[in-house]
């Protein structure tokens, strides 16, 4: 598990935020909640969540659209769409609009949290990826300065 990972619980069902929020702490994970698309948005650009668990229907907006925005400006987040109203068309719009992930209430809360927890561990895969790539490019991008340095 990434330790001290952040989530971000939006669903306008102030019961189910709570309990999301207990259960995670719980698991030791840092949580923070969203009643509302604005607000989730408002949040994520004041803090990084290493994922956000995303409710299909809000008040203010539709999951998908927040999904949209938030894929947008914090690409790296992880993002799992919930909903108690599954269909095929929702699913598969949310999957194709960058959801990493797609879960239907009532909760089972043992595949939420492997789900979870499979996420992070991908981001933390692509994370470690994009270091040793920068890293290489750095390394090559030295030897190639050396090389001219040493030709003149």
């Amino acid at each position: 598990m990434v330790r001290h990972a952040r989530i971000l619980v939006v669903d306008d069902d102030e019961s189910i935020r709570k309990v999301l929020k207990t259960i995670l702490e719980d698991e030791g994970y840092v949580v923070d909640t969203a009643a509302s698309g604005e607000e989730a948005i408002r949040k994520s650009h004041k803090k990084f969540y290493n994922l956000a668990l995303i409710d299909i229907r809000l008040h203010d907006t539709e999951g998908v659209k927040l999904l949209q925005k938030l894929r947008d400006t914090v690409p790296k987040m992880r993002k799992i769409m919930v909903t108690g109203y599954p269909t095929l068309q929702n699913a598969m719009e949310a999957l194709n609009k960058g959801a990493d992930g797609y879960v239907v209430k009532p909760l089972d809360m043992k595949n939420l949290l492997a789900i979870i927890k499979e996420q992070l561990k991908k981001q933390e895969e692509e994370k470690k990826y994009s270091q040793e790539k920068v890293k290489e490019f750095i390394e090559t991008r030295v030897r190639e300065l050396e090389e001219q340095r040493q030709h003149k």
